[in-house]
């Protein structure tokens, strides 16, 4: 940048004018502290990005009404690696694309709103679709309205090629103008993948607020689901290692986390994968309401772990296997559902649900701890193994649960209950558990 200089109109005689100007120092004056305050707010928006993945942008590419770039679409194709889109404040049509629109290491490419949440993408099949992307952070937009799916990204159908690298963070996407398997959020083939901070509310009834088909490494964290149809999040086609950690799930569906599904066997990632899922975790997060909060459905070696399961409508868990193809697939099993806090009341039918074709023996469950807030000769859960160190009976003590506050105190039962787990490290509210750790998503507090 350059170096600016600000001057002033003497008020006296001093050689340079015979007679003062008066006022056109001021003008100098504000019209530089334009130029600045707007340089100063570019600084504000894109610095943090620099700190995360790397050196200022390239270049920004000035976006929306009266800009250069009318839409998304326009500025993907002229973005390069390194540079920013920076979409100014208004409401844009959907149907973009960002067809192969690639950073590189170091040289992300952003898609950014000037202020956050007041860039909204209304209607449309969709609002953007983009194939191959990869280095690739979105921030800061609204999906609304769309008919098809909120965002969709994939690999194109080029299976050994992932669309890799993206980050998606303060982003909403809400009110999907459908009924049908359509989901606000699409992925299909897409690895290296964090979605953070976003708000998912009003999905289509028979669809998921994200909906992963072979996608892996990726995270899924502190985000809020609300008023979802199918799922709100589904993990299935052979996704593997995925991390839902610190999220809050309000009526979220029917099944609010479906780890696994049922999936043609011409779209699994990879396509010789023996199950629907595996090796994924659900950590820290606070689920209110749904017919079930927890599906396992033909998946292995994902884990349930310190979650806070409030007032489920028919289940609390589920075991299915959906894929029948035996020969192929292994049986739903070799899962572990520990350290909850699982509260119910008048609407529970069965604790857990188990279909056939399915491994329930292989699981396991320990120190969970479950109350029945409108019986207290509550048996406790019927589970398909014994529980080892479980708590039945015992009231939690919520410091607030109206009010979405499931913090437990000190002298809770919940509180020093836990079984020694290295993660998940933190509790849904950001702080670390004690090396004694609480059962459900909250750490003890005072």
């Amino acid at each position: 940048m350059g170096r600016f200089f600000i001057g002033y109109a003497p008020a006296h005689n001093s050689g340079c004018f015979k007679h003062s100007l008066p006022g056109i120092g001021s003008i100098v004056f504000f019209a530089l502290f334009l130029v600045m305050h707007r340089f100063i707010r570019l600084l504000i928006i894109l610095l943090p990005i620099a700190f995360l993945h790397g050196s200022l942008p390239a270049a920004v590419l000035h976006t929306g009404h009266g800009q250069r770039y009318a839409d998304v679409s326009g500025a993907a194709k002229a973005a390069r690696p390194g540079d920013t889109i920076l979409l100014h404040s208004g409401t844009y049509s959907g149907n973009q694309s960002l067809q192969g629109l690639q950073g590189a290491p170091g040289k992300w490419i952003y898609i950014i709103a000037e202020k956050s949440g007041a860039v909204l993408f209304k209607g449309g099949a969709a609002a953007w679709t983009g194939s191959d992307l990869a280095y690739l952070h979105i921030e800061g937009i609204v999906f609304s309205g769309q008919t098809g799916n909120g965002l969709n990204i994939d690999d194109g159908s080029s299976y050994a090629s992932p669309a890799h690298h993206i980050v998606l963070q303060h982003c909403i996407f809400r009110d999907m103008a459908a009924t049908g398997n359509n989901d606000l959020l699409k992925l299909s083939g897409v690895d290296d993948l964090t979605i953070q901070q976003c708000t998912f509310l009003n999905g289509s009834p028979g669809g998921s607020g994200i909906d992963m088909v072979g996608c892996h490494n990726s995270l899924i964290r502190q985000c809020r689901f609300e008023n979802m149809g199918a799922n709100a999040v589904q993990m299935k086609g052979g996704s593997c290692n995925i991390r839902v950690e610190a999220c809050i799930f309000i009526n979220a569906g029917s099944r609010a986390i479906n780890l696994g599904g049922s999936t043609g066997q011409a779209f699994f990632r990879p396509g010789n994968a023996t199950w629907e899922a595996a090796d994924l975790k659900v950590y820290s997060n606070v689920f209110i309401g749904s017919e079930v909060p927890v599906a396992f459905v033909g998946c292995t070696r994902s884990e349930v772990v310190n979650n806070t399961i409030y007032k489920p409508g028919r289940w609390v868990i589920r075991i299915l296997q959906e894929n029948k193809d035996t020969a192929r697939f292994v049986k739903c099993g070799n899962n572990t559902f520990r350290n909850n806090l699982i509260y119910v009341d008048g609407q529970l039918r069965t604790t857990c649900s188990i279909g056939a074709g399915t491994a329930p023996e292989s699981f396991t469950f320990s120190n969970n701890l479950w109350f029945h807030s409108e019986d207290n000769a509550w048996q406790g859960p019927q589970l398909p193994v014994r529980e080892k160190d479980g708590l039945t009976g015992k009231d939690p003590l919520f410091r607030n649960a109206g009010k979405e506050d499931f913090v437990i105190p000190l002298h809770s039962p919940a509180a020093r209950a836990g079984y020694p787990m290295v993660h998940p490290e933190k509790d849904n509210a950001g702080n670390k558990f004690l090396p004694k750790r609480a059962i459900g998503a909250f750490e003890a507090a005072t």
